[in-house]
């Protein structure tokens, strides 16, 4: 540029030769004219422009006002040659607002460097959309950015480019992001080759799976996935090992973002994770001397406990992270005490008991006055967090005795702290009383209102705490000094039960009146209103000191301020009164009992601790804080699930009928059902998929989807509750799938248990199949399948929502029943409701007969067993099984099917002693069979 530029060279060197300020200000007032003439006489070519362009970016980088070449440097972004973009843009970025009207301007220009096939345009655009980012330039240029991210053709340096502009777009106006919408697309990329993009796609999912955790869940495989490629398989080039550590940037961050989410149910899942999370601990047993390797070891290690501490407090991993977090909280390194300290604390916020955290509590106490004050105050979030009713009174007298020393910016916090644990872990009132006034007493400016308020809440609601709280506040009163608090204290509490104490030695009213009127002079005006009421109160039950009351309110009728003014007038108007009237009783009597409500120490407490960009999994204050937390963050879900949950089947009062059925195993269960139509995904939907679906209902193994890239193909095997299902994945293109997701979404996980062997592969080569086995276990009765999800890149992002061939009557077992036990059990079951009959019209084959090998292929299939001979019509198909479940036990079920070729019709009646046991195998049977819609009966 230096070459290039010779004016702009020769500019900057003028201004660096002036001497003083004024020789420099009248430098840039002649070039700033002389570049206004030459925009007004136009004819400027592309260096023309460029040039004085950079001569006003330089100007204003020097801190000068610049009100011109605005729309110079719009017209430069539309050039062709590099260096006249890269200056336009430059310009754009430094000289305008996000609500700038030349914007505007730009935004054509912007989307057409965005769908241009250089690079270098991208990224410039990209970069403009993220320093300038105002909310039209994002609503209208975001489905651009995330075009480029999604693109297969786009280099992998513009990929990181456009997820971080999303990023920054998001945190800005996140209304504009549909996030929800471009979910399953973005978590693809997480399995990118390239881990750099892998890190800038990860920042972007914890974003916005923050806000919307349900649209990526997916992303939670996906991030275990990787971490197990990085940290056991070691899967990743040697640009990204820092100091031998793999990628320690992205392995934070997807340790972070599995905290967002509750711990997986899925064994599979969870196994994978514990190897990862034991490695990162191992691999840090032992400290290195290179400085840079512990720290990115350290980056890890923390965060891998915290995982840790989020998955199970009771595990072994945590055992070991309390053993290296007690060698972490006294180490040399200020990062290593701090970092060792606040995991600490996320520990204590979470852990069931405090014992392993409590044999370090010398230690930590020490930690208060360390060197480096973020360290002292992660010593003070810890000891908040691990307090308990056995170390309270140490605690919160170590505090104390801090208090008095600690850093201002410290004191209003500890305080805070100080008030919210003596009132939780309080063993006595006296205790409660002599802590809080020796606070406020040792605190001064740094007690906020809220303190003093609960103070005078908590004693006014506590009978036989007034009389002690009396004695102890006049006895701080009559130091020489007292904080305004504190007597703001005294004067309520006096006033109020002053003359529960004023018969001893000591207290009398006079002696009373004298030490809290000493204190008044030096108080705000606010202060010695409150003081007046005292005053009055005093009036109506101390009647020996009222003329030396009534002189105070005739002086304060004659001050400034408004407030003590009248009420000076309205006491003093009281006090002149006949001595038998009773207003001034009624007006004075006792202050009633506050309503029971939330601490206000601990609001303002949340309210100091403010938000950051990453939502903190966890607060400070032990185990009931968060789970209060979390039953908060939960409440509105559980309300909304709750409503979908549909009412059990009513009992049978009957138990003589289920009594003599004990030969079939026949007891009553009922099924709970969900509805999963909220939350699935759309169905991929068929007529074949429709016909392999039915077949798959009653054959073991067979196609569940095909098309031109994919063919999914399902293998089958059941025992009692128990079943495993092969999900065969073939790739029919010929080239990679990639990104290749898979998830199982259940409509009832109560009822029905479907997890992966293994996490699934992200990967399925050109022409090769791979598999995946689903362990399967039906705990309740269930009436909607399980779907498999799919999604990947064949060129193009592909999604599919299948529904999976696991159905109630694959948890049935033969039963062998002669002709009498099966119609004695089929008439004690009796009709509806534990009966249900449909009628469905059949078709004849060619010989104009009933198929009744196919009625019996379906039925067998369905695993009931055909009891032949049993029904005087050898059309009719009887069949009988026993349905098992983990939880609800079993179930009997008996069958009829009885055709009639003339009618072309079928009657199906199938009884249970469980209602939906009943409906639902009517239905799986009835619906391959049949060839229109049936009439129900």
């Amino acid at each position: 540029m230096a070459t290039s530029m010779r004016g702009l060279t020769q500019f900057i060197a003028d201004i660096r030769g002036a001497r003083v300020r004024e020789l420099e200000e009248k430098r840039i007032n002649k070039e700033m004219a002389n570049i206004r003439k030459k925009f007004k006489d136009g004819n400027l070519d592309g260096y023309q422009k460029k040039k004085y362009v950079a001569k006003i970016i330089f100007t204003y980088i020097l801190g000068y006002k610049v009100d011109i070449g605005h729309m110079e440097a719009v017209n430069l972004i539309s050039s062709p040659k590099y260096s006249e973009k890269q200056i336009g843009y430059l310009a754009v970025t430094l000289l305008m607002h996000e609500n700038s009207d030349f914007l505007r301007l730009v935004v054509n220009s912007i989307r057409k460097d965005l769908h241009g096939n250089n690079e270098v345009d991208n990224c410039l655009a990209l970069h403009s959309i993220a320093n300038v980012g105002g909310s039209e330039m994002a609503e209208a240029l975001a489905e651009d950015v995330h075009r480029l991210l999604i693109s297969p053709t786009s280099q992998s340096f513009v990929k990181k480019k456009a997820a971080l502009t999303l990023l920054r777009l998001y945190r800005k106006h996140p209304d504009v992001i549909p996030a929800a919408e471009w979910a399953l697309r973005i978590v693809s990329i997480m399995d990118d080759e390239d881990l750099g993009v892998v890190i800038s796609v990860t920042s972007l999912v914890m974003a916005l799976a923050q806000d919307h955790l349900d649209a990526f869940a997916v992303c939670y495989t996906k991030a275990v996935d990787r971490l197990h490629r990085l940290v056991i398989e070691h899967e990743y080039l040697a640009t990204y090992a820092y100091y031998k550590v793999p990628s320690p940037w992205l392995q934070v961050k997807l340790l972070r973002l599995l905290q967002y989410y509750p711990p997986s149910d899925d064994p599979a899942i969870r196994s994978v994770l514990h190897q990862v999370l034991q490695t990162v601990m191992n691999n840090c047993a032992e400290p290195s001397r290179n400085v840079q390797h512990n720290n990115a070891q350290h980056a890890v290690l923390f965060e891998a406990i915290g995982l840790a501490i989020h998955l199970d407090t009771n595990s072994p991993l945590v055992g070991t992270a309390a053993v290296l977090l007690a060698r972490f909280i006294s180490s040399k390194e200020t990062n290593v005490r701090y970092l060792g300290l606040d995991t600490m604390a996320h520990l204590a916020a979470r852990a069931e008991s405090l014992e392993p955290i409590k044999k370090h509590q010398n230690t930590i106490m020490l930690s208060l006055r360390d060197k480096d004050i973020s360290v002292r105050r992660r010593a003070l979030d810890l000891l908040y967090s691990m307090c308990d009713v056995d170390n309270s009174e140490m605690i919160v007298g170590e505090l104390l005795r801090y208090l008095k020393v600690a850093d201002y910016a410290l004191r209003e916090e500890m305080v805070l702290k100080i008030a919210i644990l003596t009132e939780k872990y309080a063993t006595s009132y006296k205790w409660y009383v002599d802590t809080i006034l020796q606070l406020i007493s040792a605190a001064g400016d740094h007690v906020g209102e809220e303190v003093w308020y609960r103070v005078v809440q908590i004693v006014t609601n506590t009978d036989d705490l007034q009389e002690y709280a009396a004695k102890v506040v006049f006895e701080h009163l009559k130091a020489p000094v007292a904080h305004e608090s504190l007597v703001k204290v005294g004067g309520y509490i006096l006033g109020e039960y002053g003359h529960l104490i004023a018969n001893e030695h000591g207290y009398s009213p006079m002696e009373q009146f004298q030490v809290l009127h000493s204190k008044s002079q030096f108080c705000v005006a606010a202060t010695r209103s409150l003081l007046l009421s005292t005053y009055i109160k005093w009036v109506n039950v101390f009647p020996e000191i009222k003329p030396q009351l009534v002189t105070i309110f005739e002086r304060y009728r004659h001050v400034l301020d408004a407030d003590l003014q009248q009420r000076a007038c309205e006491f003093h108007a009281l006090t002149s009164r006949p001595e038998d009237d009773e207003i001034l009783q009624n007006i004075c009597e006792e202050m009633p009992p506050f309503p029971p409500r939330v601490s206000a120490l601990l609001g303002r407490l949340k309210r100091k601790d403010g938000d950051t960009e990453d939502k903190r999994t966890w607060i400070h204050g032990g185990k009931e804080a968060n789970l209060e937390r979390g039953l908060t963050e939960r409440k509105g879900t559980t309300e909304a699930n709750g409503s979908a949950m549909s009412s059990p089947s009513a009992a049978p009062t009957d138990t003589s009928i289920l009594g003599s059925l004990a030969g079939l195993d026949l007891s009553l269960r009922s099924g709970s059902h969900h509805d999963l139509s909220a939350g699935a995904p759309p169905i991929v939907a068929g007529p074949n998929v429709e016909r392999w679906f039915d077949k798959l209902t009653f054959t073991t193994d067979g196609i569940l989807y095909e098309d031109a890239q994919i063919q999914i193909g399902v293998k089958s095997r059941y025992q009692g509750h128990i079943g495993q299902l092969a999900i065969y994945l073939g790739n029919k293109t010929p080239t990679p799938l990639t990104s290749f997701t898979t998830k199982v979404n259940v409509s009832d996980p109560e009822a029905l248990s479907v997890t992966f062997a293994k996490i699934p592969p992200n990967t399925i080569p050109t022409r090769a199949q791979v598999q995946q086995l689903l362990h399967v276990e039906c705990k309740k009765s269930f009436t909607t399948p399980p779907v498999l999800t799919l999604s990947y890149l064949a060129g193009s992002h592909q999604a599919l929502s299948l529904r999976l061939p696991i159905v109630l009557t694959k948890f049935l077992e033969h039963v062998k029943l002669g002709q009498a036990d099966f119609f004695e059990r089929w008439r004690l079951i009796g009709g509806p409701p534990r009966e249900s009959q449909a009628v469905f019209p059949v078709d004849l084959n060619k010989a104009g007969q009933l198929d009744l090998m196919k009625h019996k292929e379906v039925v067998s299939g369905q695993r009931l067993n055909l009891l032949p001979e049993i029904d005087p019509n050898p059309n009719n198909v009887v069949a009988a099984a026993v349905l098992h479940m983990s939880v609800e036990g079993k179930v009997g079920c008996l069958l009829r099917m009885e055709p009639n070729k003339d009618a072309k019709l079928c009657r199906i009646t199938v009884r249970s002693t469980s209602e939906d046991v009943a409906k639902e195998v009517r239905q799986l049977i009835q619906k391959p069979l049949i060839g229109a819609r049936g009439v129900e009966s």
